[in-house]
């Protein structure tokens, strides 16, 4: 998860167990919009085998055979049904494996039914031509039969909700940028995985290219600071999002909302 940055310093702010694993969240974002419920990236899923279960440490099992994210939607009195947009950052197992499901007849659907699913275009033809670095990363039976509406570069897909190209990670990623009420929140996915992962250099050995990484971050950072924006993190296990500023070592977060 931090690449070339020595154990020394990440495992201070991210302690590892005897496996080397380290906590991390599989944090979706539901937004309430005038168009319908809208969900960005859905997890891991439920189609995985107890050998990746216990490699990753995966504790995502929900009720009746689903997953945590259904049960977190079941908790606002929300069906699966009730999604209209699915969004997707990117088409790794653990942002897209939630948008399909295996049911307890053993079938493979769409987890969310009435929804449109939007994807960058050139990201669903990366995932579906992989390599020997990339296979492992995008799983077919996440987004084989998914219906997409794909778009291509910056794109605003509905009011107030805009797609931002954030490469680096994979080429096509995305992040995005909400807007409502004069306020912005941007849901980076994994420009920036977790707070941790500010400093410009603390870039993931998972990215394919991390000096576009750093320049994407740059990039970003100067906006979101300018405009204010609201950080979402996607898998900060406790620093749920912030806003950014100077620290005095350097950008850093300023305001931070954090579990409790």
């Amino acid at each position: 998860m931090f690449g070339v940055v020595p154990k020394a310093l990440w495992a201070r702010r991210a302690p590892p167990d005897d496996r080397n694993r380290i906590p991390l969240a599989l944090r979706c974002l539901l937004v309430e919009h005038d168009d319908g419920l809208v969900l960005i990236d859905t997890g891991l899923g439920n189609k995985e085998n107890s050998k990746f279960i216990d490699i990753y440490g995966v504790d995502n099992a929900g009720h009746d055979g689903r997953t945590k994210l259904e049960d977190a939607l079941g908790e606002l009195g929300h069906h699966p049904d009730d999604i209209r947009w699915v969004i997707n950052t990117h088409l790794h197992f653990d942002h897209a494996g939630g948008d399909n499901w295996i049911d307890p007849a053993g079938k493979i659907g769409l987890a969310f039914p009435k929804a449109g699913y939007v994807v960058q275009k050139r990201e669903l033809d990366f995932a579906q031509h992989t390599n020997e670095r990339t296979a492992g990363s995008y799983l077919p039976h996440n987004f084989a039969g998914v219906p997409f509406q794909l778009i291509d570069g910056e794109k605003e897909i509905l009011p107030g909700i805009r797609a931002i190209p954030t490469p680096g990670h994979v080429p096509y990623h995305q992040s995005i940028l909400i807007e409502s009420g004069g306020e912005k929140a941007c849901f980076v996915a994994d420009l920036v995985p977790t707070s941790a992962h500010l400093p410009l250099p603390w870039i993931m050995g998972y990215d394919l290219e991390p000096l576009v990484t750093l320049e994407t971050r740059r990039r970003l950072y100067r906006r979101a600071e300018a405009e204010q924006w609201l950080l979402i993190f996607e898998h900060d296990p406790t620093v749920i999002s912030g806003r950014l500023g100077q620290d005095g070592k350097g950008v850093g977060l300023v305001e931070a909302m954090a579990l409790r």
